[in-house]
């Protein structure tokens, strides 16, 4: 925690309803294997790429291309956008490629094929100030959801042995399904505010993305708060969120 930062945050029952919170980085430690799926996955089709086009290989960088273009974003946003910054335009495709197709969703699902592994051999971390938090919420009667843009939504909590501590999830399947626009925009938290029956203005925002907390900022949340869990508190400040912590035990709840 850096000079100066307060040592604890509240998260007072009296003005909050509920809570939506990421997934990976937030709750789970999975936001460094999605990175490196995601770098694996580019780096194959951006070595290929080079060699066709004769130009030199530049390889995906997790700390500044995975949170600029991927983060907190759906699978085909991330693949749509990061290639984008390249001046590559791929056809969409469809949900269905195989994971050696040259489309979005074909390079997509080479990604999710490679996470998957990772999680059937390796297991989910949690991050222990998380369970912590959830218990405390839970205790004291906050709704509770998980909103992210990951298709592995319920795999993880159930490898995390978590899934039934919250009331909802969305998840990329849902926000897919029902056509809502991916985070920066606010649709999938207000969808899960609207579900758990609370006014955004009594709901809070947990996210450790900036598209995470552009998306709490856009949908006029009660509150938006930060996970700086690398250390980038000034970035989502700047880009919307109220507070920002270096992990959840900085947040005081109060019943």
């Amino acid at each position: 925690m850096s000079q100066g930062r307060p040592t604890s945050s509240p998260l007072p029952r009296a003005e909050y309803d509920a809570v939506l919170l990421d997934l990976d980085g937030v709750i789970t430690d999975t936001a460094r294997i999605h990175a490196q799926a995601w770098k694996v996955m580019f780096d194959e089709y951006l070595r290929a790429h080079a060699a066709r086009a004769h130009q030199p290989f530049r390889p995906f960088e997790i700390h500044s291309d995975y949170a600029l273009h991927v983060d907190g974003k759906s699978r085909a946003d991330g693949v749509r956008d990061f290639l984008k910054s390249r001046g590559i335009l791929l056809p969409d495709g469809t949900a269905d490629d195989p994971p050696l197709r040259e489309t979005v969703c074909g390079l997509g699902n080479r990604k999710n094929a490679l996470l998957n592994e990772t999680i059937s051999t390796g297991g989910v971390a949690v991050y222990p100030d998380s369970v912590d938090l959830l218990h405390k919420l839970q205790a004291c009667g906050f709704k509770m959801a998980v909103v992210t843009s990951s298709q592995n939504c319920a795999s993880v909590l159930n490898a995390a042995g978590l899934a039934e501590m919250f009331d909802l999830q969305i998840d990329g399947n849902v926000i897919r399904d029902r056509h809502l626009a991916g985070k920066p925009a606010a649709d999938a938290f207000l969808s899960a505010a609207k579900a758990l029956q609370v006014a955004p203005s009594r709901a809070v925002v947990v996210e450790d993305a900036i598209s995470g907390v552009q998306a709490g900022r856009n949908g006029k949340f009660g509150l938006v708060v930060g996970v700086a869990r690398t250390g980038n508190h000034a970035e989502l400040k700047r880009h919307g969120a109220d507070i920002v912590v270096s992990d959840l035990a900085e947040l005081r709840v109060e019943c």
